[in-house]
C-alpha cells in the first residue's frame, strides 16, 4: 500500500507575525485561498492514498490544531514529538510505526509547508517513483527544475547520462549540494543537472529501515526497541522518554547523503516552499504594479513590490511603499522592507 507522511512540526519564524510559535504557517491560510497550507499538502495526495494511509508528525503542542484541520486522518496516524529533533529521528519514528501495520508500505514523505501549483504534474511524478520504489532497494528525492539561481535551498546534481531503464525520468544522484552562495547558484542553474533539493522523499519502508540499520544504527536501535509498544496505550509515553535521545540531525545528512542507492525524479510542477514573504510575493497574483494582496479589502495607492497579508482586517489602505511588507497578525502590524526579511527572527 502507499502512505504519505506529513512533516508538520516546524515553527515558520521568517513568516512572522503570520507565523506564531502558536500557530506556524503550516496551519495557516497563507494564500487567502480557504485552505490552511497542511490540508493544501494533503489533499495533493488524494487519489494516491486513502485518508487511512495519511501520517503526521508534529509537535506535541500542534496535536489539537492538526486534528481540526485533518478530521479524516486517523488519531493514531498522529505521531507526537515531545521536542524537535530534526527531521531524521521524525522519518525513523514513523517508518517503524509503518512497518508494524503494513511491511511492504511504498511512502512519501513530504513537508507541510510547501505549495504546488500544478498538482497534476506532481501527481504523475511521484506515482511514477512509487512504482520505481516499489521494484527496487532504491531511494527516490524530487529534484526541482531550478528558474533562477536561488541561494536559500540546496541542491541536487544528478546523473543524466545514467537513467533507468523503464523509467527514463529517473537518475541516479551524483552528489548533494549545500546551499550555495549566488556565484556558485549562477553556475549550479547554467549547467542543467542540478536541481533544487525539495526535502520530498519516496521509498519502501524496508529500504529506509535498512538504511537507517546501516547509516545511524543508534537511532534505528531506539525504534527499534519501541515496536512492542506502538499501537499500545503506552507507546506516548515511552516514545516521550527515549526520543530527546536521538541525535539532532536532518534525513539528508543522517542518510541521502551516505546511501548508494538514490534516485532524483526532475519535476516542474510549480513548486515553492514558501519559506520567506518574498518567495510568497514571487507565487502570488500580483496587481500591474507587482503587489499582490491577501485579504478582504486592501487598496494599494503608489505602491509597488510590496506584499499585503492582512486577513484578520475589515480594510486596509496603503501609499506610497515600494518594496515593503506589511502583515498585520492578532493585533501585531509589522512594515519591513522586503529587502531587510532575513532581520525579521530578530524582531520578536
Amino acid at each position: 500500500m502507499n502512505h504519505i507522511v506529513v512533516m508538520a512540526g516546524g515553527v515558520g519564524s521568517r513568516f512572522w507575525p503570520m507565523s506564531t510559535q502558536k500557530r506556524p504557517k503550516q496551519f495557516i491560510d497563507v494564500l487567502g485561498c480557504g485552505k490552511s497550507l497542511l490540508q493544501l499538502t494533503v489533499d495533493r495526495f488524494k487519489g494516491i492514498v486513502p485518508d487511512s494511509n495519511v501520517w503526521v508528525v508534529t509537535n506535541a503542542d500542534y496535536a489539537s490544531i492538526v486534528k481540526e484541520q485533518l478530521p479524516m486522518v486517523p488519531k493514531s496516524n498522529i505521531l507526537l514529538e515531545p521536542c524537535r529533533r530534526n527531521t531524521a529521528p521524525c522519518i525513523a519514528y514513523v517508518s517503524w510505526k509503518i512497518k508494524k501495520t503494513d511491511k511492504n508500505a511504498n511512502i512519501v514523505v513530504t513537508p507541510s509547508d510547501h505549495i504546488v501549483l500544478n498538482t497534476a504534474e506532481f501527481q504523475r511524478i511521484v506515482n511514477d517513483s512509487l512504482n520505481f520504489v516499489s521494484e527496487s532497494d532504491a531511494m527516490v528525492t524530487l529534484g526541482i527544475t531550478p528558474n533562477r539561481p536561488e541561494t536559500g535551498y540546496g541542491y541536487i546534481q544528478a546523473d543524466l547520462q545514467e537513467s533507468t531503464s523503464r523509467y527514463k525520468e529517473l537518475y541516479r544522484v551524483d552528489s548533494f549540494h549545500e546551499k550555495p552562495d549566488i556565484a556558485t547558484a549562477n553556475k549550479y542553474v547554467s549547467q542543467k543537472d542540478y536541481f533544487w533539493n525539495a526535502g520530498i522523499f519516496v521509498w519502501n519502508v524496508e529500504t529506509i529501515i535498512n538504511a537507517f540499520r546501516i547509516y545511524q544504527p543508534t537511532m534505528a536501535r531506539i525504534f527499534e526497541d519501541l515496536m512492542p509498544v506502538f499501537n499500545t496505550p503506552q507507546e506516548q509515553e515511552e516514545v516521550n522518554k527515549i526520543f530527546p535521545d536521538c541525535e539532532n540531525t536532518s534525513i539528508d545528512y543522517a542518510i541521502m547523503e551516505k546511501a548508494d542507492d538514490i534516485y532524483v525524479h526532475p519535476a516542474n510542477c510549480g513548486w515553492s516552499d514558501l519559506g520567506t514573504w518574498g518567495s510568497l510575493l514571487q507565487e502570488s497574483q500580483k496587481d500591474l504594479y507587482g503587489n499582490a494582496m491577501i485579504g478582504a479589502d486592501i487598496k494599494l495607492y503608489d505602491c509597488h513590490n510590496c506584499v499585503v497579508h492582512t486577513t484578520e482586517e475589515k480594510q486596509v489602505v496603503v501609499q506610497g511603499l515600494d518594496g515593503y511588507i506589511v502583515a498585520e497578525k492578532d493585533d501585531t502590524l509589522l512594515i519591513c522592507k522586503l529587502s531587510e526579511e532575513q532581520r525579521i527572527k530578530e524582531m520578536h
